[in-house]
């Protein structure tokens, strides 16, 4: 039987493997050789737009306990993740071409795989398939999703990338390698200091940059965690020295110094030859960028090889249109995964990709659907995304959509522990009742 899955991003390509394995001939819509989205750069499946960072690894995580059940689930792109992994401490950061590779690689082995290079624009409901196209879906596709939804009442919010610094431009005698609190032999970070007037000067300069315009843009549109940074500025002047440029347990190891603000540099590949600013997600101008964020000590020569933008991202009104299950109410082979469902993140919309595909290959061979336990992330990221909220919003992986812990732990970090424990524990259980 063909399976159509539109999207190459994170949860298409999740779903195809999960269909492909499972003996489905899979046929993969990708529009970006022919027609880019805005943000977008290469036609590779699984870029990451924004961050190349999937987040914690720890077990004391929402993020650590997502990627575990996912594990328990055989995801494809976790396990490229770790391939192409690079330095970043106890998160799972990778080098992006390396990632994309890995994953196009393991499809491709695949006979029944089928990549067409060309704008989809017409769902047919007689055909099962996976929409799976993402926040950046095409103006075509969003006409054809509302007509078949019988409503356009997509939602969107704004999100926002940050920079990309070449590693060759950085001036590595006033920078510094160090974990926060010394944890970790070596550290995965590279640090830039900031006095107290060195940090005011960089703050006035940021709150009053110039910013790119944005057509119907809203302050209330943007995702919280997405925020740029110079909204997030001018909040209050210690707004992001108490965020992303805390300087909280980080000293430098060369002088043993503290810092009023510290900015964290991650690396984009193994080698260092490219640097992601940490937390600058931005709208400012180009030139903006180039001048302010090159105020920050050691990147006064800072080459950009990419600059932050914003963008506008389109997600469904899932509740009245999607079930648990990820399927379209009223067409039972249309199924939806990623972002455009409302899963807000890399893991969770790999999550949504891997779930959509299990539950489109119950409907074909008529078992039982999937439905994760409420103590999981996932299966509470299935119940957030179809019940009714008069405000949906886009959900990612916390702990605060967990009910609460048969056993009061006031420790908190072992109550985390806890719900991670539990988490593994049922979901593990859970799948002894399927085929996996």
């Amino acid at each position: 039987m063909e399976i159509r899955v539109i999207g190459g991003g994170l949860a298409g390509s999740e779903a195809c493997y999960q269909l492909l394995k499972r003996g489905y001939k899979v046929k993969l819509y990708e529009m970006r050789k022919i027609k880019q989205t805005p943000c977008h750069q290469t036609s590779d499946l699984c870029e990451l737009v924004c961050s190349n960072s999937l987040k914690s690894m720890e077990t004391s995580t929402a993020s650590g306990t997502l990627k575990a059940e996912l594990q328990s689930l055989d995801s494809l792109l976790l396990k490229c993740a770790e391939k192409a992994r690079v330095p970043s401490g106890g998160a799972l950061a990778v080098n992006r071409k390396e990632f994309s590779c890995y994953v196009e690689e393991e499809l491709n082995k695949f006979s029944n795989f089928e990549r067409i290079d060309k704008e989809y624009t017409q769902i047919d409901s007689t055909i099962p398939t996976i929409v799976a196209t993402g926040p950046l879906t095409s103006d075509l596709l969003a006409e054809n999703i509302a007509k078949l939804i019988g409503n356009s009442d997509n939602l969107h919010f704004y999100d926002a990338v940050a920079p990309i610094i070449s590693g060759d431009s950085l001036d590595y005698d006033k920078l510094f390698f160090a974990n926060r609190y010394d944890k970790g032999e070596e550290s995965d970070y590279l640090n830039c200091g900031m006095n107290k007037q060195e940090y005011i000067n960089f703050y006035n300069e940021l709150v009053n940059g110039k910013v790119a315009n944005l057509h119907n843009f809203e302050k209330g549109e943007i995702f919280e965690s997405c925020m740029p940074i110079e909204v997030m500025a001018k909040r209050g002047a210690d707004t992001i020295r108490y965020g992303m440029m805390k300087p909280i347990g980080i000293t430098n190891p060369k002088t043993g110094e503290r810092y009023y603000a510290v900015v964290q540099l991650r690396k984009e590949n193994v080698e260092g030859s490219a640097y992601n600013l940490v937390g600058f997600q931005t709208n400012l101008t180009f030139p903006e960028q180039k001048r302010i964020f090159s105020m920050l000590p050691g990147l006064e020569n800072a080459e950009f090889l990419r600059y932050g933008v914003i963008h506008r991202n389109t997600f469904l009104n899932s509740p009245e249109h999607l079930d648990c299950y990820f399927n379209l109410k009223n067409y039972k082979n249309i199924y939806f995964a990623g972002q455009i469902t409302g899963v807000e993140g890399y893991v969770e919309s790999i999550m949504s990709g891997l779930i959509a595909s299990i539950n489109l290959h119950a409907d074909i061979t008529n078992t039982c659907k999937y439905l994760a336990p409420s103590t999981t992330i996932t299966g509470s990221l299935q119940r957030h995304i179809s019940t009714k909220n008069i405000d949906f919003q886009p959900m990612n992986a916390n702990f605060g959509i967990l009910p609460p812990h048969d056993n009061l732990i006031r420790d908190k970090k072992l109550r985390k522990i806890a719900y991670y424990e539990r988490a593994i524990n049922d979901i593990k259980e859970y799948n002894k009742n399927f085929v996996l």
